[in-house]
């Protein structure tokens, strides 16, 4: 699956193979997860999927930024960013991965 995206799609299509529900109510299930965690994740939750990793919203501060070509001083206004953080158990796999592929 290396150099794959995994779509939302593909996600419905494992849910439909493996758990038996039809095509229909597969993709609803996606959308449904999907949704309940985005709608956490905006009301400022933080969501938390065992043995994947974590998603967090985290304030940032108003900052002083530099424009690369004129230099110029440009003020960056506060915001929120999401920042994920994943697992020790996805960390451990991806590097497995990573030794068996000699990479």
């Amino acid at each position: 699956m290396a150099g794959k995206t995994v779509t939302r799609a593909d996600l419905a299509e494992t849910v439909y193979q493996s758990v038996g529900l039809s095509r229909t109510e597969s993709a609803d299930l996606v959308e449904r997860v999907l949704q309940i965690m985005a709608d956490s994740i905006a009301t400022g939750d933080n969501v938390k999927l065992s043995s994947f990793g974590s998603f967090q919203v985290r304030s940032k501060n108003e900052r002083v930024g530099r424009n690369p070509k004129t230099g110029e001083e440009v003020p960056i206004l506060p915001r929120r960013v999401l920042v994920f953080k994943p697992s020790n158990v996805l960390k451990s796999k991806i590097n497995k991965s990573m030794v068996g592929s000699g990479k």
